[in-house]
């Protein structure tokens, strides 16, 4: 049985949506998928030209079409997923930290009100609020992240301002602010936690460099091209958790330690993070995290709100006996003279 005949304008979509999916296709290919013969496709690409779509015509044995970028934005065409990802994607900017989050709503609106009915519904059913990882109040510009992006592609040395904030002075004021004059080279830009940072080989310190974007100021003209060196680690987001821990390679905290908590592994497991619980029995457990420093570690674990005990190895343990002055002094308290030792069982 011959499959039923569609309308011309059905049949523009189809090949439209047959031009975007791949680079190339073969005119023959394309006459034998929308079931027509090489005269109809030539009118129908003809018509797709004077919408404003650029369709080159290739040669050789396989001779057929490609779409191209053109000189205005023509009507796009997509798919039900494609529609139901753009719209998710656009509703997740504000946790961006792109500075775009009024003209994403826009957007949305615009993609919202062209929609199909079956889509609308859906679209409605996924509404959600995107919160940032970290709260951000100076987003990286638009224009910086364009420019950034570009210097990544072009692989030129970046020379760039770079303005860093001071921690608050003692008298309540907003700290101080340094700008210095960096030369890098750029290799990756990278959306983690809602803020944009950029990696890049600093030139003059000869190490890999962490930069955020929004305190970037890029200047002209780029310097020299350069050959690409490898990113530390297993691959660039292995590098930035790694420097999000502190560590400078390996993605895992520079201080790992172990104790045991008077505390069921059922209790502790939901607010563990990344740190592995044992179930040692009853009202007991054993716990293993890392941290930046034996002093972050230790504190973290005191929030748990129970009886310490085993804590490994004597870095953590001498930690947890600095907090313990630390918090006896806080409390109008004299620190205990004795020293537990290594090993020895602790109690916050």
């Amino acid at each position: 049985m011959a499959p039923p005949t569609i309308s011309t304008t059905a049949r523009l979509l189809l090949l439209l949506s047959l031009l975007q999916a791949r680079r190339d296709w073969p005119g023959q290919v394309l006459a034998e998928r929308l079931d027509v013969s090489h005269r109809t496709v030539r009118r129908d690409v003809d018509r797709l030209r004077e919408m404003g779509y650029s369709i080159q015509a290739t040669k050789g044995p396989g001779a057929g079409y490609r779409l191209q970028a053109g000189a205005d934005l023509p009507p796009l065409l997509f798919d039900d997923d494609q529609v139901i990802a753009l719209a998710v994607a656009l509703q997740t900017v504000s946790g961006a930290g792109a500075g775009l989050e009024e003209a994403a709503e826009r957007a949305l609106a615009a993609i919202r009100l062209v929609m199909p009915s079956r889509l609308r519904h859906r679209l409605d059913a996924l509404r959600f609020t995107a919160l940032p990882g970290r709260a951000s109040t100076e987003p990286a510009r638009p224009d910086v992240l364009v420019d950034l992006s570009a210097a990544v592609r072009a692989r030129e040395v970046l020379r760039l301002d770079y303005t860093s904030r001071l921690p608050d002075g003692d008298d309540g004021g907003d700290g101080v602010t340094t700008t210095v004059r960096r030369r890098v080279e750029p290799h990756h830009l990278v959306a983690s936690q809602g803020r944009w940072y950029l990696v890049a080989w600093d030139l003059d310190v000869g190490d890999w460099r962490l930069l955020r974007a929004d305190r970037v100021s890029p200047r002209t003209p780029a310097g020299p091209r350069f050959t690409p060196r490898e990113v530390p680690g297993v691959s660039v987001a292995a590098f930035v958790a790694a420097r999000f821990k502190g560590s400078a390679q390996e993605d895992r905290w520079p201080c790992r330690g172990s104790v045991v908590l008077a505390l069921g592994a059922d209790a502790v497991l939901p607010f563990a993070g990344d740190a592995v619980v044992a179930s040692l029995g009853p009202g007991r457990c054993r716990l293993e995290a890392g941290s930046w420093s034996w002093v972050a570690l230790a504190a973290s674990l005191g929030r748990f709100d129970a009886d310490i005990v085993e804590a490994a190895p004597a870095e953590l343990a001498g930690a947890f006996g600095l907090l313990a002055d630390r918090f006896a002094t806080a409390a109008g308290r004299s620190p205990k003279p004795t020293d537990p030792g290594p090993g020895r069982g602790i109690e916050l």
